[in-house]
Parts: C-alpha cells; structure tokens; sequence
C-alpha cells in the first residue's frame, strides 16, 4: 500500500446501537470505494471487518475491525466497532485512534440505549461526527421520525445535509441539499449514484430543509450570519466551507442517509467524509505525559516518532498483533523504538496498514495514520512507544470494571495445564476481562461484561487454544459475624506421661463496625499468662475464625480482649495456648449471636424509560433498595444496592425483560446480614455438604 501524507489521512469510527448496520455500511464504504470487487454481507459471513468465527457465527460485532478505503486521494482507515452493551468498551477503546466519527442510527428504531452511549465516548474524544439514518428501505423506515429522535437526542445542530428519495421498498436514492442535486442508485448494489434534477413533488421539502441548513451552518460564523441576513440565502461553495467549519468545531453534526444493504449513498458518505470530516493533524493537542509532567502534544509529522497502542489481539499463528496510531513523526519499516510504559525496547518489523484480518505490508506510516506489527515482546494495548530521548507516553483509556462473574473449571487435568496460558492470551487482548483466584471459596473466577462476553472467551479457549472449560455460577463469599457479647474462658488440658499441656485464658468478645474485620487486644497484668504466649492466644482465635461457627465462612467484624489465664511453669506451651484460644472462641459462640453475612452489591442499570418501572418492581422481588434514579433523554439511569447472590442470573433475566436494550454495571460496596429465612437456607446447605465431604472422607 501506498504512503500518505498526515493531511490526506482520514480516521473515522463507524460507531452505534447493535444491529443498526455499521458492519454492512464499512462492507458498503469499501466497495464503493474499489477496496473490494463485490459488495459483501454480513449474512453471508463474508465481510472484511466481521471475520472472527464467534462474529461469523452470531452475526455481531465482538470487537473493533479497521479496514481501508481510498478515495479522492484521501487514505479513509475505518473502525468498524460493536454496538452491543455486553461488547461496547472494545468501542470505548477503540475510538481513541479515531479523528470522527459516523454514528449509524436505525431508521425504524431511532436513537437506541447504546447510540446515546457512544455519542458519549466522542464527547469524551471531542470527536467531530455524522449521523448516518441508515436501513431506510425497511418496513416501517421513517427518516423524519428518526431525525425527529435524533435531534430529540443530541439537539437541533444535528441538521440534515441529505433528504431521502422514496421510503421503505421505494427508497432509491437522495437530494444534495447543498448542491441541490438528486442521485438514483440502481438495485444491484454499485453504490454509484446517477446525479439528476430533484423530482418535482420533493423541490418544496428540500428547499425547506435547505433553509434550516443554511441557517445553522451560518449561525457559527459571523461573515456568513452577515451573508445570509443580507441575501437571504449562501452560495453553494460558502454552505461547504461553513460546514466543514461547523463539523470540525462540533457546532453541526450533519445527517445523511443510506441503506447499506442496498448500497444507497455510499459514495456521498466517502465524499462526506474526504471533503469535511479533519485529518490527524487538523485536531487539536492531545493529552500527554512528557517528562513526568501533564502535558498536550500536537499530532504532527515533524518531530521525533511516538506511537499509542489502543488495541491488541492474539493470533493463534501470527502470535501477538498489535495495533496503533502514529502520533508523531514517521515510523518507518524495522524501526527500534522504546515502549516508554514498560521500559522495553522493540523492534517494528513488517509494518502493516490493517484491512480486517489482512495486514497489508508498507514501507513507512506518516502522523495520525494507524498501523499494525506482529510479535512485539512486551507490548500491551495504553502504551506508548517512541524514539529513544524522547519521554512521552499518553494515557491509558480507562474502562469500567466488569458487572459479572463466573467460576471457571477446566474439563481435564490436560485442559487444567493450558487454562492459565489461554485465559493469559486473551486478557491480552481484551482489557475489560479480569481473570483471579477467590482467596475464600478457591475458585478460578473469570469476570467480563455480561454472560454473552464470558462465553464468546470460552468458545475462544477451545477454538483457539484447543483448552476446554465449562462455566458455573460463582460460591457466594459469605461471611459470618456477631451480633452479640461473650465473656468465655477456654481450658485446654491434657496429662501424659511426662510433660502435660496445660493453658487456660480468659476472653471477652463484642462485635465490631462493618468492614472493620478483626481486633485483639491484650489487657493482661501481673503475669497471668507470660507474654511469648499472648502471640500463640491471638493465632488459636484467627485460626478458629477462618473456619466460623455456623456455615464455615470466615468470621469477620469483632474484637478479643484476652484479660486473665493461668499457665504451669512445665506443662505450659504455644500449642496448649493456642489450644485453650480456639475452645473459647467456640464457647464465646455460644453467648455472642453468631450471624451470617453478605456481599451486597451497587448496580447501576441504564435501559429505555419505558421498562423503569419493571425494573424497580424486579429489583424490589430481589431485595434491592433503590438509591437514586436519573433520566436523560430517553434513557433511565436506575441505581440501586442488591445482594450479589440474588444477581447471579440478572443478565439474562435483563435481556429477556428489556428485549436486549438495556445494560448494567455490578460492583462489591458491602456486607449486610442475610436475613433469618434465608440465613437458615444457607446454614442448612453448608452444613449438608460438610456432612457429604466428611462421609466421603471416612
């Protein structure tokens, strides 16, 4: 492929709800562009940017595909990101590479949960962008209805440019409200719009929509108000210059039209894009660190080469690709840089600019273009590389921790081998996974977005790594505490012939504040018990609280007071002390109300306003307490604080209440006692497994 220059590049992320048509607009971009010979479905499996066997097979978007379409002499990279809720930080991400972004609404639904989301993420980015209403030729397709929800959305600057010829089967084209043009597009799908005059029965609706246009282009920018007010109306050429001024300064987000299906407006989408949307080095400084200090950093050729890595995946035979964006000077073929982040030195051999799972080679890449290496050593998806003297990194995207848990359990002891060495790959690829061991229950847990996420992991385990694993819902770490006093003593005792053991101690135990976990104190005076074994009365009390009392969970939350005791000058020993502290904790729980504990946890749902009231009835049913509710737009923000064991399959239950439009983020605020029917429930299974364990050991 051939070298661009900073000015000729465009980045642009193809970003919206699930299911809007992202995929099969990029398929579309790509061959009106000649980027392909055909145009290609995802229907068919057969699309440059959906090209893992998991997205093949569920005909979604997992995770961000940047393809290549030249046009106009402009070299146009395209992300094509997820808009499911389960796969969306792969688009947070992933847009830090982008310079704008296409945001493709639904022309039946409208603007959906997740197109509010990654209208966020380019706030977030400050990136200039477009709406796209696409899936014009559907049943039920309304473009003014969809505008009407877009601007309900992200306001009145979301203007069209475009207005559609014919709906739903009859949509064949669109009118140039610039230009004033009509463009016809044939079935077959060439993408090629056949320029014409406007049909007779649109003129007054496009000349309308030209008005409110014109107007919002001119209301940025002093000498075209002055224009317009003047003339009533602005030439051509100075609505074009007005709105790339107006898109780069986020004042107009134009709307344009199409039916990727179809192919029906591509090529005025690649004009869009090469004639309005900024090149790299158009924007403005980025955050960086330069030095240890807080700095910004222009996106320019000149200069020393530094580089930002926003994503990285695990090829089984290719190994380790990593994907970046050029953020300064020019990286050339066999570059040595430094990875700043880590310390490391690499090597960039086989520089490659990414068309889906192509790596097409190239000789040097300039500023703000993206590119891909295979086998760097060290490497990981937020660092920084650079030349060496230079001290630059730029920050890390940071993403939400994850809502959901499950156990993980290899199949064999063969799979139990490979499992850490698999999970290991994959965490390197995607950075919203978090892989660990539960120190309580010992279980291997692998925690992610949703339940979708961590099965597309284990299907990735055993198609890429040949490692099987089945999933189960995770123990609940419960805990157990007191509500109550005790003032024991504990005795331990025991003759032999020769040396006896002998060691007995006083305690008082009470209950502590949430979260405090555990206390000892030694208020013993005039030497009842010396003091090298005061260590040996405290180990006997944490030793005899990791195994509770009631259900076998750790005892947390109280405070011992050792207070009097009496020792034997030959008998006494750190055992029998240690002996005599775990008998008087099991009497202290006799008298101090042993209770169990939960992990309660904060969950934030976002779903349609419409299904607030059956979530807050559902959270209710699972003992949730609502702490605060927020609406923006047509969005419900609802949070509320539920315990972990009754959201163990809310996933799913979300999904199947919400039709898949809602989302939810879970993480561990504090434990709560479980309250008495449901405590017994639980006492009575840990007790009945123990007793099946125990049997089985005889």
């Amino acid at each position: 492929m051939k070298v661009y220059e900073s000015k000729d590049i465009r980045n642009v992320g193809v970003v919206g709800h699930g299911d809007s048509g992202k995929t099969t607009l990029t398929a579309g971009l790509l061959f009106s562009s000649g980027a392909t010979n055909r145009l290609l479905r995802v229907d068919e499996g057969n699309t440059i940017t959906d090209f893992d066997e998991e997205e093949i097979q569920r005909k979604i978007t997992i995770s961000t595909a940047i393809a290549v379409a030249e046009w106009k002499k402009n070299k146009i990279n395209i992300l094509d990101t997820p808009g499911y809720n389960i796969f969306i930080n792969d688009t947070h991400g992933a847009l830090v590479a982008a310079d704008a972004a296409l945001v493709v609404v639904d022309g039946v639904a409208g603007v959906e949960v997740q197109t509010e989301k990654v209208w966020h993420f380019a706030n977030e980015y400050k990136l200039p962008r477009a709406v796209i209403i696409n899936k014009l030729d559907r049943e039920r397709a309304d473009f003014q209805r969809a505008l009407e929800s877009v601007q309900e959305n992200f306001g009145r600057a979301a203007v069209p440019i475009q207005i559609p010829i014919g709906s739903e089967r009859d949509f064949k084209g669109v009118i140039d409200l610039i230009r004033m043009k009509a463009y016809t597009y044939t079935p077959d799908g060439d993408g090629k719009g056949k320029e014409g005059e406007i049909p007779a029965d649109l003129t007054a609706a496009a000349q309308k929509a030209q008005e409110a246009l014109i107007e919002m282009v001119a209301e940025g920018n002093d000498a075209l108000m002055e224009e317009f007010f003047d003339k009533g109306t602005l030439q051509p050429e100075q609505i074009v210059e007005g709105l790339k001024q107006g898109v780069r300064e986020m004042r107009v987000f134009p709307v344009m039209c199409s039916s990727a299906l179809r192919n029906v407006g591509t090529d005025l989408i690649l004009n869009f894009i090469a004639d309005n949307l900024p090149a790299p080095t158009d924007r403005e400084p980025v955050p960086a660190h330069i030095d240890g200090k807080e700095a910004t950093r222009k996106i320019a050729a000149s200069g020393q080469c530094s580089l930002y890595v926003f994503k990285t995946t695990a090829d089984p035979f290719a190994g380790r690709i990593t994907f970046f964006k050029v953020m300064t000077g020019v990286v050339k073929n066999d570059a040595n840089l430094q990875n700043i982040t880590r310390s490391a030195a690499e090597r960039l051999s086989h520089l490659s600019s990414p068309q889906g799972k192509t790596l097409q080679p190239v000789t040097e890449l300039q500023a703000g273009d993206i590119g891909a290496v295979a086998k760097l050593k060290d490497t990981l998806t937020g660092d920084t590389l650079a030349e060496k003297g230079l001290n630059i990194t730029y920050p890390p995207v940071k993403l939400p921790e994850p809502s959901i848990a499950f156990a993980i359990e290899a199949k064999s002891r063969n799979d139990e081998d490979r499992m850490g060495n698999g999970v290991h790959r994959i965490l390197e690829e995607d950075q919203s996974l978090r892989f660990y061991r539960d120190p309580q229950t010992r279980e291997f847990l692998l925690a992610g977005s949703g339940q979708q996420h961590v099965e597309v992991v284990v299907s990735r385990l055993k198609k890429r790594y040949g490692v099987d694993v089945t999933l189960k819902a995770p123990k609940i770490p419960y805990r157990e505490t007191i509500r109550g006093t005790a003032d024991v003593q504990g005795r331990h005792k025991k003759q032999t012939g020769g040396h006896g053991q002998f060691g007995e101690c006083w305690i008082k135990m009470e209950p502590l504040p949430r979260g405090a976990k555990f206390e000892f104190a030694n208020e013993i005076f005039g030497g009842a018990i010396p003091k090298n074994y005061i260590p040996a009365v405290e180990k006997g009390i944490v030793e005899a609280a990791e195994k509770g009392h009631l259900a076998g969970y750790p005892m947390v939350d109280f405070k011992v007071t050792v207070y009097d005791g009496s020792y034997h000058d030959v008998d006494s020993s750190e055992l029998a002390f240690k002996l005599a502290a775990r008998k008087a904790f099991k009497a202290a729980m006799e008298h101090a109300k042993p209770a169990l504990l939960e992990p309660v946890m904060n969950v934030e749902i976002q779903a349609p306003v419409e299904y607030a009231g059956d979530l807050m009835g559902d959270l209710n049913g699972r003992r949730g307490r609502i702490s605060g509710m927020e609406t923006k737009g047509s969005t419900q923000f609802i949070r509320a604080q539920v315990p972990m064991a009754e959201m163990l399959n809310y996933q799913s239950d979300l999904t199947a209440m919400t039709q898949g439009r809602a989302s939810f983020t879970m993480e561990f605020d504090h434990y709560d006692f479980v309250p008495q029917l449901q405590a017994e429930k639980i006492i009575a299974a840990a007790r009945a497994a123990k007793a099946g364990e125990e049997e089985e050991e005889e």
